[in-house]
């Protein structure tokens, strides 16, 4: 489904998926202790350029993606700025208490879960599931059995979506001739779980005995995809660092709030 938001391919597309997840491990621990407004007003700004730039994908799921990020990032915030404490009251009924650190607080945390949220999006919008597993055999050693479990288990969602939308149109066809009574409230949910779910207890069964019998053990094997480390992984750790870089430098020579030290 991703692929089918892609408009275009960049460089990250073909970084292996341990250096994306690691440095955004690495970038989560440190937005933690960053304390300066303007530097993280200005990382969220590169990451959210970053994410339009390199992942490739259409503006309208992006869109709704960045909208979704945007708006739990704010509901994160909301305790922090109704609960604030702070010297300079803007608002106060019962137990609400809004200041304008508690204000600027939230806002920290809010342009923290985005620069975690932007760089993150990308890693999805530019990997292939199947080149996760294979990464994480031939450089982790997860063992084969674990992780061609887990890409079959990812496999079977779409399947299990497929036969969903197939059980669903059939049953529109059968709702017809039946009595209303007999399809309302819980019935109708019954009617769709009960058959979905015994379709893929099926499936799944099927698929299992498949792998069993084409030897998929934890015994060493021979994989038909690469994944190795290449220069675009060193391409990519220095454009990460870069970016860290000018936000730092921008909030440094060309500070918006002058607030070094939001805590």
């Amino acid at each position: 489904m991703v692929n089918n938001w892609k408009k275009y391919h960049s460089f990250v597309d073909h970084v292996n998926i341990l250096t994306k997840i690691t440095l955004g491990i690495l970038l989560f621990f440190y937005a933690i202790f960053i304390h300066n407004f303007d530097f993280m007003l200005y990382l969220t700004i590169i990451m959210f350029i970053y994410l339009i730039t390199m992942s490739g994908v259409r503006w309208l799921p992006l869109l709704i993606v960045v909208g979704m990020t945007l708006f739990f990032g704010l509901t994160s915030s909301l305790f922090m700025i109704f609960y604030g404490t702070g010297e300079h009251t803007i608002f106060k009924f019962g137990l609400i208490h809004i200041t304008e650190e508690s204000i600027l607080r939230g806002l920290h945390v809010t342009m923290r879960t985005l620069v975690i949220s932007f760089y993150g999006m990308v890693i999805p919008f530019t990997s292939q599931i199947i080149f996760v597993f294979y990464s994480f055999m031939q450089h982790l050693k997860v063992k084969p059995k674990i992780a061609y479990a887990f890409m079959a288990s990812m496999r079977m969602i779409p399947i299990m979506f497929h036969s969903f939308m197939q059980l669903r149109q059939a049953l529109k066809m059968r709702y017809v001739v039946i009595d209303k009574q007999n399809y309302k409230g819980l019935k109708w949910i019954n009617h769709l779980l009960i058959p979905t779910l015994s379709q893929s207890i099926r499936k799944s069964h099927r698929l299992a005995v498949a792998m069993e019998a084409k030897g998929f053990t934890n015994q060493k094997r021979t994989f038909y995809y690469k994944v190795p480390f290449t220069i675009k992984d060193l391409y990519f750790i220095c454009l990460t660092i870069a970016l860290v870089l000018i936000a730092y430098l921008l909030s440094l020579y060309l500070p918006i709030t002058h607030l070094t030290d939001i805590r």
